[in-house]
């Protein structure tokens, strides 16, 4: 398994597929590279994809806190993109996705398509005053509060069940909850910029510039606050398409890996 220096990052990654397309994928939050391993191996024969570890998940480096989480994910794709023998197709789950996004907006001309799974980016739904991120807000509230007083082992087991997979954190084994509690610093670390347009990019005709195939994919039981950013996306993004997994939640790429895959497999073809 590939590992070196990206972005002045340590970063594990690896190789899934050996199809003709190139492709780099970027998981969530708290998860490691191999979590999209059952995604991106029925595509195998499609797509040869780069996995790559987020700093402070997997077998990568610490996160340094030296810039913001996302510029630092975002400098790492830039690295991984400018390797790649021609444009290559972008995936990114959760705050991966986020990630993705930001990176193809600053460098089209290396992205052929564009697969975002459930991208939390709260300020695109703040601008429109949605009333599904009032309720996300009071979902995410007292993860904040925990998080505020210090209490990483109740703010873990609060983010698991907003944004988890739906499986209870009394079932998570003592290894499994310690992993998550070592690590939920890492999402007030990535937090800042859903909330915050750093870029501009979801200013007027931000979006708009993005010319290219973007698949938008979400479940039917993930946080109220997705299916109204997908939505905001899909208005404003100019090739945009969207799937709805029935019965998935926001771990959908993990949880119902077949129909994400089948829906990839689909997308490709059209693009």
């Amino acid at each position: 398994m590939p590992h070196g220096l990206r972005a002045g990052y340590p970063t594990f990654w690896r190789e899934i597929g050996f199809g003709p397309r190139n492709a780099l994928a970027v998981h969530c939050s708290l998860a490691h590279s191999g979590a999209l391993r059952g995604l991106l191996e029925p595509v195998g024969d499609l797509l040869t994809t780069t996995a790559m570890d987020q700093p402070g998940h997997g077998q990568s480096g610490h996160w340094r806190g030296d810039r913001p989480f996302q510029e630092a994910m975002v400098a790492i794709l830039h690295d991984f993109l400018a390797d790649a023998d021609g444009p290559i197709d972008l995936i990114g789950h959760s705050f991966g996705g986020t990630c993705a996004l930001r990176a193809a907006a600053e460098a089209p001309e290396r992205i052929r398509s564009l697969t975002l799974i459930e991208p939390p980016i709260y300020d695109a739904l703040k601008a429109t005053n949605a009333p599904e991120m009032a309720m996300q807000d009071a979902l995410d509230a007292p993860f904040a509060a925990a998080m505020a007083a210090g209490n990483a082992a109740e703010a873990a087991r609060l983010f698991s069940g907003v944004w988890g997979s739906g499986v209870p954190w009394e079932t998570l084994s003592e290894d499994q909850q310690g992993d998550l509690i070592r690590r939920i610093h890492l999402i007030e670390g990535a937090g800042h910029t859903l909330n915050a347009d750093v870029t501009g990019l979801l200013q007027p005709g931000g979006l708009e510039a993005l010319d290219l195939p973007v698949l938008l994919i979400r479940g039917t039981v993930s946080p109220p606050s997705v299916p109204a950013i997908l939505r905001v996306l899909a208005g404003r993004l100019r090739r945009a398409e969207t799937v709805v997994i029935e019965g998935a939640g926001h771990m959908v790429p993990i949880t119902h890996a077949v129909p994400v895959a089948q829906a990839i497999r689909a997308f490709l073809a059209r693009t």
